[in-house]
């Protein structure tokens, strides 16, 4: 891709920097009209990549730039680059790695499926980044995608085989696929797996969203590792968002503990210092829970989405990532962050350079992101 035929968008500065947009064209449509359990009831256990939803449950997002906004937060593998001690670019990269989901926090909407073929590319100046995906397969439906640093200093590609399935009062997403990330510098190669997403309250009442499993980031090089585990939410909420784990190097020996929010933050600290924090807080939990069942004769039919609560920073931790907050009408825009939104907007003279097959030119995402809804439902191939 030459540096004048760059499919970035935005508006050109005085400082030669692009302004991005800060809204879409329309605000999300009300789903309050529509029921998807007259869709999913007869899908319990079931993939759903191959049952066609009603396009009211969508967002106006192509999956393919969907994984675009892994690299929102590229800053931080810039910064591994720039570290001369290999724990301290493990530490840059789980943080990177835990950003990559954070995106999808109240991420609610299904974005379209890619057709095949379909591509979508992107350059962003500002962080630093060119990026481009491909629906690579239709059945079963993978995705691939291969971002580089503008100063040659990093590659970051793979391809994610979303595996969906409805379990009665949830739809869980698990991202099978490979995620390599190539820190050129150093000679270094990391790779993981995305932990397993799931959606919360399908049938009735308010639908959220949890990450859990484990993440483990091997760098092949050092034989560093790095085991994240995001917690399942549990009976009373709280654990809900939470990440913790240890980087260890070949040997098992933890060099240091890492713990946080995958929706928020991610602090590092000496694994001792965080081992007895751990220590002192079960025996702390478990007197509230004992509390708690005194206090509650019987258990609710369904556990109620805790209120938010910041994460407890143990002294002596370091800030590894803090999310950058969501614009205030971000919940009148399907929940997007400032980078989602930008991700469909052009510039004069760019559809004669982006391919036919990029995902900026479909009419029924275009259709839903301008409030078009009936023009988007009269295309067979919504999805």
């Amino acid at each position: 891709m030459s540096d004048d035929k760059k499919p970035s968008g935005g508006e050109a500065t005085s400082n030669g920097i692009k302004k991005h947009r800060t809204s879409l064209p329309s605000p999300m449509f009300s789903r309050n009209d529509f029921s998807i359990w007259s869709i999913l009831r007869k899908c319990i256990g079931m993939e759903l990549s191959k049952i066609t939803m009603p396009v009211i449950f969508n967002e106006p997002l192509s999956f393919l730039q969907r994984l675009s906004e892994y690299m929102e937060h590229t800053y931080l593998i810039h910064k591994a680059n720039l570290c001369s001690d290999h724990v301290d670019r493990m530490q840059c990269v789980a943080a990177f790695a835990v950003s990559a989901v954070a995106s999808q926090w109240e991420r609610t909407g299904k974005p379209f499926n890619p057709l095949l073929g379909e591509t979508y590319e992107l350059v962003r100046e500002d962080l630093g980044f060119r990026l481009i995906s491909e629906q690579v397969s239709h059945h079963p439906p993978i995705s691939a995608f291969h971002a580089e640093g503008l100063s040659n200093d990093f590659v970051f590609h793979g391809s994610i085989y979303p595996k969906l399935k409805f379990w009665g009062k949830s739809v869980e997403a698990e991202p099978k696929g490979i995620i390599t990330l190539e820190l050129l510098k150093h000679n270094e190669s990391y790779t993981w797996t995305n932990p397993t997403c799931c959606v919360h309250n399908i049938i009735v009442g308010k639908l959220w969203i949890e990450q859990y499993g484990n993440m483990e980031i091997t760098n092949h090089k050092t034989g560093d590792k790095c085991i994240l585990n995001f917690k399942p939410c549990g009976l009373f909420g709280k654990e809900l968002h939470k990440v913790e784990g240890y980087i260890q190097d070949k040997s098992k020996k933890k060099l240091c503990a890492l713990y946080g929010k995958w929706t928020e933050c991610l602090f590092c600290i000496d694994p001792a210092t965080f081992d007895t924090f751990k220590k002192n807080d079960k025996k702390y939990g478990e007197e509230k829970k004992n509390l708690t069942k005194t206090a509650s004769a019987e258990e609710p039919d369904e556990m109620p989405l805790p209120d938010s609560e910041s994460v407890q920073v143990i002294p002596g931790s370091t800030l590894l990532w803090r999310i950058a907050p969501r614009p205030p009408n971000s919940t009148q825009m399907y929940n997007f962050t400032l980078f989602a939104m930008a991700l469909n907007e052009t510039e004069k003279g760019m559809e004669s350079i982006i391919p036919k097959t990029d995902c900026r030119l479909r009419p029924d995402i275009s259709a839903m992101e301008n409030g078009d809804i009936g023009k988007c439902l009269t295309k067979q191939y919504c999805k």
